[in-house]
């Protein structure tokens, strides 16, 4: 069992998968910090100095009840909602963009397709067989 474990993890496409988890996550990481850091704060200065991903419109105000529990404060963080959508449209662009340049070069990379007869050459061959 362990050497049939081994060759499932040594085979290619278990490594590439993988590698491309943990780019993909360092990637994620990065398109994260570029919506919060550098694509928000502008953003956030335009809507009046407003911290966008902290916008939200508060259903529950925090608190402490009568009998001494803990309310939470419940709320719908639309800032944050917005946020996420804008990694996933940055994630989705930069992906297209490495599809199309990968469809690209595999397209060089194809050998073109022999030519084959025209129509004329068959015609040709197919009055020259019922001649004979």
């Amino acid at each position: 069992m362990l050497k049939e474990f081994k060759a499932f993890i040594m085979r290619g496409n278990v490594l590439d998968l993988a590698v491309a988890v943990i780019i993909g996550a360092a990637f994620g990481a990065i398109v994260t910090s570029f919506t919060n850091d550098i694509l928000l704060p502008p953003i956030g200065l335009l809507l009046g100095n407003v911290d966008f991903p902290g916008l939200k419109i508060v259903l529950q105000e925090a608190g402490v009840a009568a009998d001494g529990t803990v309310i939470e404060e419940v709320a719908i963080k639309w800032g944050a909602f917005v946020k996420f959508i804008l990694d996933f449209l940055i994630v989705g662009f930069v992906l297209f963009i490495l599809i199309k340049a990968s469809n690209a070069l595999k397209k060089k990379e194809e050998p073109a397709a022999p030519a084959g007869p025209t129509a004329e050459q068959l015609l040709t061959e197919i009055r020259d067989l019922l001649k004979k």
